[in-house]
């Protein structure tokens, strides 16, 4: 299921929910697995990734930030890929999403889209969506207490 689809035909960017990392295992239950996939004329590449459930409330603000006409940084959380996401500015005349996997493979990539209106309330529907599919279900109730929620 798709969490981010930005493509213009040429150019996209895409993060995909696969599911859970381990169903009923505590404390990996909540960990959603993905793969961001980039693909141009130029490069195609795929990156597994697996994220929090709280990452996805940070997509919501990275989604509120975009809204408000600014930059918006996704998953910085110095242990995999940073996903950046320009408006036009200087350097670009379209939006472009920039993927840096510094710590993995060292990679990374600029890859411009032209993304029409109505963009940003996609963005949020698929988030919704992913969010009704996959709801957390371990609270943490104390420093180191789990509970669940059914």
């Amino acid at each position: 299921m798709d969490l981010i689809n930005l493509s213009d035909g040429d150019n996209s960017f895409r993060v995909r929910v696969l599911g859970r990392r381990g169903p009923g295992i505590l404390p990996v239950h909540d960990l959603l697995d993905a793969e961001i996939t980039v693909k141009s004329s130029f490069i195609s590449g795929v990156l597994g990734v697996c994220f929090y459930h709280s990452d996805l409330d940070a997509w919501s603000l990275a989604l509120d930030a975009l809204g408000a006409g600014r930059n918006a940084d996704w998953l910085d959380n110095g242990n995999g890929p940073v996903i950046r996401i320009e408006l036009p500015n200087d350097l670009h005349d379209v939006p472009a999403v920039i993927i840096e996997d510094s710590s993995g493979s060292g990679t990374s990539a600029i890859i411009p889209v032209v993304l029409d209106d109505g963009w940003l309330d996609e963005q949020r529907n698929h988030l919704l969506e992913v969010v009704r599919t996959w709801p957390s279900e371990v609270l943490k109730t104390s420093p180191g207490a789990y509970e669940w929620r059914h």
